[in-house]
């Protein structure tokens, strides 16, 4: 018999696991929440994290950001607070316990209102600047993701009740270790602001060419300023944040679109096929045709598969 406080995770992993019935990435009915199941490890994939909190109820995973490396767990959080191009892979899972996680869209135009609400200085000091943090899974905030994921059995609920659960979600994690990460983007005088604007105009002009001085002045910043708060918060340099979109979407356009690696190459801004073929290899471990290949085929069979490829859970 389960301990009593494993009891809130246990009804977790019976809601995923069963409205979750496959291996996959699950859009829910209810708006900005997601669910996810897989039962088999595989190589590390890419990855598009926007401002969420990702929760783990069963397994593990690890996402790789520019040269650094998170893992979480069963009872863990990852929080993420500006958009973030990572590499993902599922590191703990198997048929018979297979990896299930729970993602929520964190909408940022509604965290100024609640630190009205709440005071500024009640978020805690961010500690490192880094637009990612894993934490440990409170009872508070527990309990508040098992009454979202309860929701999916009591839709006539949700109008009133999700946008109370999703303001009590976003007090918890305002006053969790990692809170003022939340509180610097909505600060629109704060840095960590200045490089959500950056980041927003980069995946939005990835394919085109990029001049720092052009940028940091879109964003009203010194360029040495724009690098140092650029890689302090996503542990990249603009021009490698670019760099991981332009490959990741490259990657897409060769698995959905069944472009070849020259096409796909040159529409995300490559003049160089060597070029592109050199930097895809180094990111993905191999040149795109072997790597394509290798996915197409892992892929066959398989239910929800090329999800997976800009999965967040």
């Amino acid at each position: 018999m389960k301990d009593i406080q494993d009891a809130p995770r246990q009804e977790m992993i019976d809601i995923i696991a069963r409205i979750a019935g496959a291996d996959g990435d699950h859009q829910t009915s209810i708006p900005g929440l997601s669910i996810h199941r897989h039962s088999v490890a595989a190589k590390l994939n890419c990855a598009a994290y926007k401002p969420s909190v990702a929760i783990i109820v069963q397994g593990a995973k690890r996402v790789v950001l520019g040269e650094e490396t998170l893992v979480y767990g069963a009872s863990d959080y990852l929080l993420t607070s500006i958009d973030l191009p990572v590499l993902s892979q599922i590191s703990l899972t198997s048929p018979e316990e297979p990896y299930l996680s729970m993602t929520f869209q964190i909408d940022p135009t509604r965290v100024p209102a609640l630190l009205d609400t709440i005071g500024h200085g009640a978020a805690k000091s961010a500690g490192s600047p880094r637009g990612m943090a894993v934490s440990k899974l409170t009872p508070d905030l527990e309990d508040t993701a098992l009454r979202l994921l309860r929701l999916l059995d009591r839709p006539h609920d949700v109008p009133v009740l999700l946008p109370l659960i999703e303001q009590e979600l976003l007090y918890r994690l305002l006053l969790g270790p990692h809170g003022a990460k939340l509180r610097q983007m909505a600060t629109t005088e704060s840095q960590p602001h200045q490089i959500g604007r950056a980041v927003s105009w980069l995946k939005e002009h990835y394919s085109r060419p990029l001049r720092i001085e052009d940028l940091a002045s879109r964003v009203s910043m010194s360029v040495s300023s724009l690098h140092h708060h650029f890689k302090a918060i996503t542990a990249m340099s603009p021009l490698q944040y670019q760099k991981q979109l332009r490959l990741q979407e490259a990657r897409r356009l060769m698995l959905e679109e069944r472009l070849d690696a020259g096409n796909a190459g040159h529409k995300v801004g490559y003049e160089s096929q060597s070029q592109f073929s050199r930097e895809y290899a180094r990111h993905f471990g191999e040149p795109p045709l072997r790597d394509v290949g290798r996915v197409r085929r892992n892929l066959i069979g398989r239910t929800g598969g090329e999800a997976e490829m800009l999965s967040e859970g």
